[in-house]
């Protein structure tokens, strides 16, 4: 039973997921209030089609509908400073980020939560398709029970910390359920439509967008073999695997390689092991929980919605050299390798591996039931 005493701050996107959440806390019994994140907009000077006036008055609208107080949280700088820059920056060095792993891990479980828990809520809560439970060993988050809708690769950055003040209300069910919980309830975003696109900035083509930073420079798209194929207006525009947009002519080609230095895009057909890798190098690996041993077998995912991959996660402590004085020793960074049981495609640097384990948990039936837990991460090198 919830402690009806438990003060939530439920992040209300104007979306049904979220509608949703806040419904069935509400009706769980949870004193529960709303804030409507407001991340981006144009006056930043950068454009998207993040629709967030309609997004919040519909936010606005499920507030009242379900007699529930909401506010408007201003997160514009932090959110340019911290994702938008972010995402300039790393296309610029020729890496391929993900701006709503960053988003979660520095607005909605950072900012919001902060200034949930400086004014007195207990947890906040969202509309992910996520779960979180709790043992003897801490906090564990888990897959969403829909397999399609799944976003646990979208929290692998968070903590012990964070998962602690978390809900996810509807993490247990699937988008079917959801929609017709907010049909039964009469919610007014029942039937709208899924956001789909860059975290608070929506949907908007990738070349559009990063054009209005990074200035095109004409280069040249070779085969593995050196050959010209055509031309392109700035490496910086395409990240590794991508297959829209090259225009070439006896495709369909994809993007195998980049030479930022040299501004050239490397291209293969699907076919050709230049676009595949077994082995790849991670930084830092961040822990959801306990350390876990190296080596470890586990299953892996590199990007959303991906099939889970089986893996093996390895540590490699290169040994130490002669530093400037006689007799000084320096110890060189241990570095992180995923070695999966099959080639991967597309595996571009800057991308996030999401590391996942087994976890039994008790069902309503007392029986254990298996099921897949985040329990680490690393941006790919």
């Amino acid at each position: 039973m919830p402690n009806k005493k438990q003060k939530i701050l439920v992040g209300l996107s104007g979306g049904v997921d979220s509608a949703v959440a806040l419904y069935l806390l509400k009706k769980e019994g949870y004193d529960v209030e709303a804030a409507y994140m407001k991340c981006f907009s144009e006056t930043i000077n950068i454009k998207g089609e993040c629709p967030w006036k309609e997004d919040r008055l519909m936010a606005y609208r499920i507030a009242a509908q379900l007699d529930v107080p909401i506010q408007t949280l201003d997160f514009q700088k932090e959110y340019h400073e911290k994702v938008v820059d972010y995402i300039f920056d790393s296309y610029q060095k020729g890496l391929t980020p993900n701006p709503d792993i960053l988003c979660n891990n520095e607005i909605k479980f950072k900012l919001f939560l902060e200034y949930a828990r400086d004014n007195s809520f207990d947890k906040i809560a969202t509309g992910h398709y996520a779960q979180v439970t709790e043992d003897k060993d801490g906090f564990h988050l888990l897959r969403g029970k829909d397999p399609n809708k799944d976003q646990s690769y979208f929290l692998a950055g968070l903590t012990q910390k964070q998962l602690s003040l978390a809900m996810f209300p509807i993490g247990h069910l699937e988008k079917t359920e959801v929609r017709k919980i907010a049909t039964k309830a009469k919610l007014l975003n029942a039937d709208r439509k899924d956001s789909q696109g860059i975290c608070f900035i929506g949907k908007v083509d990738l070349k559009t967008f990063l054009q209005q930073k990074i200035k095109p420079k004409a280069g040249v798209i070779e085969d593995t073999e050196g050959n010209k194929l055509g031309d392109h207006q700035g490496v910086w525009y395409y990240t590794i695997g991508q297959r829209k947009g090259l225009d070439l002519a006896g495709g369909p080609w994809y993007v195998a390689d980049k030479n930022i230095k040299e501004n050239k895009i490397i291209v293969a057909k699907e076919s050709a092991p230049e676009l595949y890798k077994n082995l790849v190098q991670l930084t830092d690996l961040h822990w959801l929980g306990q350390e876990r041993g190296l080596p470890l077998k586990a299953k892996a995912q590199i990007r959303y919605r991906q099939p889970a991959q089986e893996v093996k996660i390895s540590s490699i402590c290169l040994p130490g050299h002669s530093g400037a004085k006689q007799g000084e020793t320096i110890e060189s960074p241990c570095t992180h390798l995923a070695e999966f049981k099959e080639p991967q495609k597309g595996v571009a640097a800057g991308q996030v591996l999401a590391i996942y384990a087994p976890y039994l948990r008790a069902s309503k039936t007392s029986r254990e039931v298996e099921e897949d837990e985040l329990i680490a991460s690393g941006d790919i090198l």
